[in-house]
């Protein structure tokens, strides 16, 4: 049965995020809504996006439902800068509010992802008057270099005042870390830590890369680094060990040239490295399938410790081992020689070295990652493995 029409027992996943896709917010809440159907729920999100109007989500599999709708609380392409600002501080959660207040019947439960500190504070607002919980599911936990303007700048603030103030205030909270799942516990929340999900079961991937002992080491960068993932130390490890005279490739999907290039500090993209720019996530995950390995290199920050790469699950749901130093929770998930290689710090040389030994691998060595990899999302990152989870502690979290 497919409910489209906010009928009782229904669960509202809300936020100014895109949806089904466009961003690793827009793949977390896929995630989550997936494995609330998967338990029998009958989901709808509401988007920030302008349109469409309730549309259900055929990715959806089991007893229960996806739908999804935008509200248009993202400022549209072209707005202006006042427009952003009133729709940041004056205005932001307040369609969401009147969408709710619309629907003929109370959702169970409304889960917030994301929205800084006025929307959240609608949106509180508006569940403890209607007697509804509502669980903040956070994967960040943001400094201030992340965000334009810096510390004392209106974007930090909002943020800052939503983790410390409005998430603590919630029913409970949907955790993608074990930092950020001890930092909640510690006010005494009800908290369910879930890594970013996707549908790994709907990847048949296997048949779709040949290994090639004689043909270059293909690796592959997929993402927008912003302050997160050293793009510009995967390229320079790269041109290290292409330098030496051994054969590696990388690409490069998501940053555009120019974006490489400033990240480099403007000096020109080396040979062996080839920069696609942004593509449908699909063909994302095409580039992703085709490589040896993906390479994930972040420094270890407080930011970094708060979140986890949904770039790692879906390498790993795609067949691809990884080769990452180990941020957040990617120990539990990456074993050196099985899943991919453990790099031992964020540095070029020590890249460099691990790329060394990806090149020393037999064919048979990698097909056997292959296969560890794709073992290993099916176990952890399937939406599936946390349907009833998920299910458990909505029935467990009272408003």
């Amino acid at each position: 049965m497919t409910r489209t029409d906010g009928g009782a027992g229904w669960v509202a996943i809300v936020g100014p995020f895109r949806f089904p896709w466009g961003q690793a917010s827009s793949r977390r809440v896929h995630g989550i809504a997936c494995s609330l159907a998967a338990a029998g729920r009958h989901v709808v999100v509401a988007c920030g996006e302008h349109g469409p109007g309730l549309t259900p989500l055929p990715d959806a599999v089991g007893p229960g439902s996806v739908s999804y709708l935008g509200l248009g609380e993202i400022p549209p392409a072209g707005a202006g800068k006042l427009d952003k600002a009133a729709r940041a501080w004056w205005s932001w959660g307040a369609r969401t509010v009147r969408w709710l207040d619309g629907r003929p019947t109370r959702p169970s439960h409304v889960v917030l992802y994301n929205g800084d500190a006025p929307y959240a504070a609608r949106l509180r607002a508006w569940c403890r008057r209607n007697g509804v919980p509502v669980i903040a599911d956070v994967v960040d936990r943001y400094s201030p270099e992340q965000l334009r303007g810096g510390r004392f700048a209106p974007p930090y603030l909002s943020a800052l005042l939503a983790f410390r103030y409005h998430y603590p205030r919630c029913a409970g909270v949907i955790a993608v870390s074990s930092y950020l799942g001890d930092h909640f516990r510690g006010y005494g929340l009800p908290v369910l830590r879930v890594p970013p999900t996707l549908d790994a079961r709907a990847l048949a991937v296997l048949a779709d890369h040949r290994p090639d002992g004689d043909g270059p080491l293909r690796l592959v960068y997929a993402g927008d680094p912003g302050r997160k993932d050293l793009v510009a130390t995967i390229v320079r490890a790269v041109e290290q060990v292409g330098g030496a005279g051994d054969r590696v490739e990388l690409r490069v999907v998501g940053p555009t040239v120019e974006r490489v290039r400033e990240l480099l500090g403007g000096e020109p993209v080396p040979a062996g490295v080839r920069v696609l720019g942004r593509l449908p996530q699909q063909e994302v995950w095409a580039e992703v399938r085709r490589a040896d390995f993906s390479v994930l290199l972040r420094p270890p920050t407080r930011f970094n410790r708060a979140g986890f790469p949904t770039k790692f699950g879906e390498s790993l749901a795609n067949g691809t081992p990884v080769i990452a130093n180990l941020t957040s929770d990617l120990a539990e998930h990456l074993t050196d020689g099985v899943e991919g290689l453990v790099c031992p710090d964020h540095s070029v040389d020590a890249l460099a070295a691990t790329l060394r030994r990806a090149l020393r691998l037999s064919v048979e060595d990698r097909a056997l990652m292959r296969k560890a990899a794709r073992r290993r999302a099916l176990e952890s990152f399937d939406f599936r493995v946390h349907a009833r989870a998920l299910a458990d502690f909505l029935d467990s979290v009272r408003p």
